[in-house]
């Protein structure tokens, strides 16, 4: 019995998106035994929750000013906001199939069984708290620090269900979850130096 309810796709969206953030360890049971696809996952559920952050981060920019230093705001122009904001959301589609990539790849090593759709699953779901934290980019004073905890919580959902979906040994998931760890936080770094990059070619920012 699936834990989304019937009705609209919105309607289902919002439900999984408030059980997996409430309700994680009833829903990472229901998601280990739908049947799913790497297509499927991506169009439901990667594709829209993505896209929050880079929306919300290319309004903030644009709409509540740039950066200001010494007495003077230094703005981003349209296009060099578009143009980090969109590789950013490039990058975040690729990084959620490659960080399971890893995921299926490692698991033998730490008493799991190999499965890409469940490595997929796991990598798209956990990345919930993180994309929905992306709504607080719009509070500047607050919003880095709730952007945060979003990623912390979304380490809290990826630890959660690891050993559900790739059958870890319980005594090795924590092993398990640091190795994904810290290839997680490679593919991190080399985004935002890919994205400075593009931003940096995309123009300077403007004085006003």
């Amino acid at each position: 019995m699936s834990i989304v309810e019937p009705g609209s796709a919105g309607d289902s969206l919002i439900t999984r998106i408030r059980n997996i953030l409430t309700r994680p360890d009833a829903t990472w049971d229901v998601i280990e035994a739908e049947v799913a696809s790497t297509e499927g996952l991506y169009k439901g559920w990667v594709l829209p929750l993505a896209a929050i952050p880079p929306v919300c981060g290319a309004i903030a920019s644009l709409a509540l000013g740039g950066i200001h230093l010494f007495g003077v705001r230094y703005e981003p122009s349209l296009v060099v906001v578009l143009a980090e904001q969109l590789s950013h959301y490039l990058l975040t589609l690729a990084e959620v199939f490659l960080l399971a990539v890893f995921v299926d790849l490692l698991a033998p090593s730490f008493g799991g069984v190999r499965g890409h759709i469940q490595a997929m699953k796991l990598t798209a779901y956990s990345g919930t708290a993180l994309w929905a934290a992306g709504l607080f980019k719009l509070l500047p004073a607050v919003g880095g620090l709730l952007w945060l905890f979003g990623w912390i919580y979304s380490g809290y959902l990826f630890h959660l269900g690891l050993s559900r979906l790739m059958k870890s040994d319980p005594a090795r998931t924590t092993g398990y979850f640091v190795a994904c760890l810290v290839v997680a936080l490679i593919l991190a770094v080399l985004i935002g130096s890919v994205t400075e990059r593009i931003t940096d070619m995309a123009g300077p920012l403007s004085v006003v």
